[in-house]
């Protein structure tokens, strides 16, 4: 299971860089993607809920990276860095049945294949200051039918 959620990610990465890039994230570019990128059965549910689930939270998801990424726009963040933060800060905020630290590590390990050398550390520093800040309920989870 977890192997298959992990190239789930690793799918909902590269359409959300997609997405990010050509700055259109619809219903077309998500039908796109997955019409040129062969992405085993079993994992299309939770790729489709990563992407759907981030970009209909998009602006709240930007808004808690930027919150804790001292001085760092979103704009400024490279692409693999700031799409890696949005599904692990969907998936802590909205996923009570992964949990967080497996969330970071993921982002980490997407930052460290698709990103640059700096991409890991960088992830983690601001991912796990939304998991402490999530933790002492400065941030709230959001509970949805899972």
């Amino acid at each position: 299971m977890g192997s298959s959620r992990t190239k789930a990610r690793e799918h909902a990465l590269q359409a959300l860089f997609y997405m990010d890039v050509r700055q259109n994230a619809s219903e077309e570019a998500i039908s796109l993607y997955c019409k040129n990128f062969s992405l085993p059965k079993d994992d299309l549910p939770f790729f489709l809920e990563l992407v759907k689930g981030v970009l209909s939270l998009i602006t709240e998801i930007d808004e808690i990276i930027e919150r804790f990424s001292e001085n760092w726009k979103m704009s400024r963040m490279s692409c693999v860095d700031r799409n890696a933060m949005r599904i692990a800060v969907y998936e802590m905020l909205y996923r009570d049945d992964i949990p967080e630290k497996v969330s970071i590590n993921e982002a980490i390990n997407l930052g460290k294949d698709f990103g640059n050398d700096e991409s890991g550390a960088f992830i983690n520093g601001i991912l796990d200051s939304i998991r402490i800040a999530i933790e002492n309920r400065e941030v709230q989870k959001v509970k949805i039918g899972k």
